[in-house]
C-alpha cells in the first residue's frame, strides 16, 4: 500500500456508487463506460478485493464497498472544502485597494461616495504607494497602476489611456496681451519623470517659444503630480498636466488650456487583480463602477477635445541626446 492513492479512480468510485450504475457514472462524468470500469478494476487492484457486484442491469456494493464509500465521500468532501478555501474571502465587505498617491488623492477620493451610494455593503480601505503591490500578502485586493500593461501572473483590465495638456490659471493671462510673450516669460513647472524626455522642450518649440528673448526657466520641478497640480492651480507657472487629475477643474475654469496641443502619455491606466481575486463580487461591483466613472472622463476628453484643441496632433517627445 506504498503506492500513490488512485484519486482519480476514487472519484469514480464514489459516483458510481452513487448512481448505483457504471453506465449513470459516465454520464455524470462525461466519459465512456469503458474508462468508468476501467478506474473501478484499478482502484480493486489497489485495495486487493472487490468493491461492486455487477450485475445485469446496475451495480451493487460489496461489504469492503459500503465501508470505503464513507471515507471517500468525507475525503473527497475534505478536499474540496481546502481547495475551495484558497479561493474564498476572508473579508468579503472590505475592499482593500492600491493605487497612486496623486490618483489616490485628485481622482479616486472624491469619487468614493458615488461607488458607496450605489454599494452600501462594501467598505474601502485605500493604500496609496508609489510602489508596485505585489499581493504577497494576501491583503490586497486590487490595485489601480499607471503604467505600461503586461503585468505577468495577474489579471489586468485597460481602463484607458491619459493625455497631457497645457494649462495655467486663468489669472495668470492678460487678454489684451499678446499670449505668446506672455508664455514665453510664465514659469515652467515641470514633471520631472523619465516617461517624459524632452516633452517641455517640444511643447515650447510648438508653441514658437524659444524665438521668444526671454525664454522661461523651470521654477520648480516635482515628481509628485498632485503637487504640479496645486502648484499651477496657485499660479506659479503653467505645467503640461495629466487631464484625468484636472479635468473637472478645467470644467469649473479653474484652469485654462492657452495652447491648443496635447500629449497623448506612454503610460495608461488598469485595474489589476490576482488571477482568484477577479470573481469576488466585490472587486466585480468595484470594476462595474471604476469603467463607469472612466467612461465619463473619456467623454469629458472627448469634448474638451473638440472644444479646445480642435484637430491638433499631439506633441511628440524629443529624445535628449
Amino acid at each position: 500500500m506504498n503506492r500513490s492513492v488512485p484519486l482519480n479512480a476514487l472519484r469514480v468510485f464514489r459516483v458510481a456508487a452513487e448512481t448505483g450504475s457504471f453506465k449513470a457514472a459516465a454520464g455524470q462524468l462525461f466519459v465512456s463506460q469503458a474508462a468508468v470500469s476501467q478506474q473501478i478494476k484499478t482502484l480493486e487492484q489497489y485495495v486487493g478485493q472487490p468493491l461492486f457486484l455487477r450485475l445485469n442491469r446496475e451495480v451493487v456494493l460489496t461489504d469492503a464497498g459500503r465501508q470505503l464509500l464513507g471515507f471517500v465521500q468525507q475525503g473527497l468532501d475534505t478536499l474540496t472544502q481546502g481547495l475551495n478555501s484558497l479561493h474564498a474571502d476572508p473579508h468579503p465587505n472590505q475592499l482593500t485597494i492600491s493605487a497612486l498617491p496623486s490618483f489616490s488623492a485628485r481622482w479616486l477620493v472624491p469619487r468614493l461616495g458615488l461607488f458607496h451610494q450605489e454599494e452600501p455593503s462594501f467598505s474601502v480601505n485605500l493604500s496609496p504607494t508609489n510602489a508596485l503591490v505585489k499581493f504577497g500578502d494576501g491583503q490586497t485586493d486590487l490595485a489601480l497602476r499607471f503604467g505600461r500593461g503586461g503585468y505577468e501572473g495577474y489579471n489586468e483590465q485597460p481602463l484607458g489611456a491619459d493625455y497631457l495638456v497645457p494649462l495655467c490659471s486663468p489669472h495668470l493671462l492678460d487678454p489684451d496681451q499678446a499670449l505668446i510673450p506672455q508664455l514665453a516669460q510664465m514659469p515652467i513647472l515641470e514633471d520631472d519623470s523619465p516617461d517624459l524626455p524632452g516633452i517641455y522642450q517640444a511643447f515650447r518649440q510648438r508653441a514658437g517659444l524659444d524665438a521668444e528673448p526671454v525664454p522661461a526657466t523651470p521654477r520648480l520641478r516635482l515628481t509628485d503630480s498632485n503637487m504640479l497640480v496645486e502648484a499651477v492651480l496657485a499660479g506659479q507657472g503653467y505645467s503640461l498636466l495629466r487631464f484625468s487629475l484636472v479635468y473637472e477643474l478645467i470644467e469649473r475654469g479653474l484652469l485654462v488650456c492657452p495652447l491648443p496641443c496635447y500629449l497623448e502619455s506612454p503610460l495608461s491606466y488598469y485595474l489589476v487583480t490576482p488571477h482568484n481575486h477577479k470573481n469576488r463580487p466585490k472587486v466585480v461591483a468595484f470594476s462595474r463602477w471604476l469603467h463607469q466613472e472612466f467612461r465619463q472622463m473619456h467623454a469629458s476628453w472627448q469634448h474638451f477635445h473638440q472644444q479646445t484643441l480642435n484637430s491638433c496632433q499631439p506633441l511628440k517627445p524629443v529624445t535628449e541626446g
